[in-house]
């Protein structure tokens, strides 16, 4: 009887053993399916007081005004000028769960040659010229993984109620190496649009893997898709990426469409336009390939740059200015103040001869936010469309994005002081 309870004891004993074993296997398990292998990361996001908005796959489209052309002016008979403003610079993630998402390590080609390999995402650096690098990490779900950001990017705007991030360029867009290194980033997403390059060299030679990303602006608007998806694959996040990429896409098209019904039906009646780039007393016309070109088309404008094969980026003089006879001219905000604003502007060489100089038609947008091509492309292109269509129904702030507001004042100053 004895050894009969001493059986029975033993196997009770060994069944709760291999009970409870089978148990915390099961919850290991479906604790690191649902991420607890990045945990770490997860409390530091927290403690830092950074949480994205809810994730969504579905398009999040810019407020376009819905009214019949029939009831807007001739666009080529506008005057004054108009500033384009976005209206809203948060990008909803489409994942909220991105950084269990990632496939880590992921090994990539940088687009500058050289494999780099991922083994984190914890600490992420993303800078380029116009931010839409960083607004890509944003959408897919790791913005609050970023640690700096470059003059173009203002993370409290992309992720509102989170605290600014570091800047880590100076002067614009040249690399501070050692506020970078400051950061421990462990990958750094960048482009050939800042630099130098030897700074960029001198961050991967300390051991961080530096990927750059395809330059976007020769595509333009076309460029949003593929640019999303290097991101993600650089990221280990690839099908995320899929989403972005889709997501930003429809979009585009979408405000493309609505943008459409605001423009003259008939294309002979639309404004004739270029992209000037201005700084000091001379000019540079964003012609094909630029970039420019895909957002003027975008906006259902006429692109005078394609219509006389005009390429690249370049000077130009006053006999090919006004020989295109632009009804509108697109400028960047900041170009436009360091030439001590529109009266200035009208007395460069050949724009007070063109249609759109004497009837001071010209149209700004923030410098960041312009020729960024990303998921905020359909909020440039709903913000430009309406300015050169409809600025009477345009959105205005009662304060220009911070970045720009500072940037205003100290071009400003620089001003006065040179005029003392």
């Amino acid at each position: 009887m004895q050894k009969w309870s001493l059986r029975r004891t033993v196997r009770r004993r060994s069944f709760r053993r291999t009970a409870w074993f089978a148990g915390g296997l099961v919850l290991a398990i479906l604790l690191w399916n649902n991420g607890i292998h990045n945990i770490g990361s997860i409390n530091a996001q927290s403690e830092g007081g950074c949480q994205q908005p809810p994730a969504r796959s579905t398009p999040d489209m810019p407020d376009v005004p819905e009214v019949d052309r029939s009831a807007l002016p001739d666009p080529t008979a506008i005057t004054g000028q108009t500033t384009a403003y976005t209206q809203a610079g948060e990008i909803p993630p489409v994942s909220d769960t991105a950084a269990h998402e990632a496939n880590l390590p992921v090994t990539v080609k940088s687009n500058d040659g050289p494999a780099q390999t991922v083994k984190k995402t914890d600490r992420i650096l993303a800078m380029n010229q116009n931010g839409g690098i960083a607004a890509a990490v944003v959408g897919l779900g790791l913005g609050c993984n970023l640690v700096g950001r470059d003059i173009a990017t203002d993370f409290s705007q992309l992720v509102p109620g989170a605290e600014q991030l570091p800047l880590i360029t100076q002067g614009g867009h040249e690399i501070n190496a050692e506020a970078v290194l400051a950061l421990s980033p462990d990958v750094i997403l960048t482009d050939t649009t800042i630099g130098p390059y030897d700074a960029q060299l001198q961050l991967r030679n300390a051991g961080i893997p530096v990927i750059f990303i395809s330059s976007s602006y020769s595509e333009g608007v076309r460029s949003a898709g593929p640019q999303v998806r290097e991101v993600a694959e650089a990221l280990g996040v690839p099908e995320l990426g899929d989403k972005l990429a889709e997501r930003t896409v429809r979009e585009i098209n979408d405000t493309q469409k609505a943008v459409a019904k605001l423009a003259p039906e008939d294309p002979a009646d639309r404004p004739r336009t270029v992209f000037l780039y201005l700084r000091g007393n001379i000019y540079y016309w964003f012609g094909v390939g630029s970039g420019a070109d895909s957002l003027i088309q975008s906006v259902s404008a006429r692109d005078v740059a394609a219509e006389v094969g005009f390429e690249g980026m370049s000077p130009t003089n006053s006999e090919a200015l006004i020989k295109a006879a632009p009804d509108v001219i697109i400028v960047m905000t900041l170009g436009l103040a360091s030439v001590g604003g529109i009266d200035k502007a009208l007395e460069l060489p050949g724009i007070k001869q063109t249609p759109a100089g004497k009837n001071r038609r010209l149209v700004d947008m923030s410098d960041y936010e312009v020729m960024s091509f990303g998921p905020r492309s359909a909020q440039v292109l709903a913000a430009l469309g309406t300015a050169i269509y409809a600025p009477e129904l345009a959105y205005h702030p009662d304060h220009p994005p911070k970045s720009i507001e500072k940037r205003l004042k100290e071009i400003n100053e620089e001003l006065e002081e040179d005029e003392a």
